[in-house]
């Protein structure tokens, strides 16, 4: 997976955790989703990033076996770092994962499945290669919850969000916010049952369960 790591300049701590700010703000917004949406089981995080993620939401949902993922090395240590602070017995040791990639999903059945800003870092041939096989690493019943920002009929959401997508495409061509409509299309050809939800600072969360 070739992507521009969203959290590369988030400072780090003497422990080694490294902390990203729009990790803390979209936070509860995201943990209230998943707390009214989520199965019990295992949960599967890909990108995880700093780790914070993965530490606040384990320890907030026991019932879920959180398993963080990444695909880049350097993230290990500070997702390791966040897990031993919070303590969190649910909490799995980090893994290295290139959602990409196929044949993961049989090494990684869940229940549940979370990607957090991850899909405008990536080209859509990238992007729909993830979603599929996210899809078929749910178990029957099993969920998806994708959270980042989106365009809505290919235009974004706000004047930030219009920025930001330009920002990213002068950088690489190939990436950039993808359309709503577009990731509800892949979701469905995986055979989800997709629903989205409005989210603080023009944000979307997509609910995509496996029937």
């Amino acid at each position: 997976m070739s992507l521009r790591l969203p959290d590369a300049g988030a400072p780090t701590g003497p422990d080694g955790r490294r902390h990203a700010p729009s990790a803390d703000r979209n936070a509860e917004a995201i943990l209230a989703v998943l707390r009214a949406e989520s199965p019990e089981g295992r949960m599967l995080e890909i990108a995880a990033g700093t780790g914070q993620h993965a530490a606040r939401f384990a320890a907030a949902l026991p019932a879920l076996l959180w398993q963080p993922t990444d695909v880049d090395p350097a993230n290990m240590p500070s997702i390791e770092a966040w897990r031993e602070a919070s303590g969190a017995p649910n909490l799995r040791a980090p893994i290295l994962l290139d959602a990409t990639r196929p044949g993961w999903p049989a090494r990684h059945p869940c229940e549940a499945l979370l990607i957090v800003n991850l899909l405008h870092l990536i080209p859509e041939t990238e992007a729909a290669a993830v979603l599929r096989h996210a899809a078929s690493a749910l178990t029957p019943g099993g969920t998806l919850f994708l959270y980042g920002p989106f365009l809505r009929d290919g235009r974004p959401g706000s004047a930030g969000d219009e920025s930001f997508d330009a920002s990213l495409r002068a950088q690489n061509p190939e990436i950039g916010l993808k359309d709503s409509t577009w990731i509800e299309e892949r979701l469905a050809e995986a055979g989800l049952a997709v629903r989205r939800i409005e989210m603080p600072a023009h944000n979307l969360m997509f609910v995509a369960r496996r029937t």
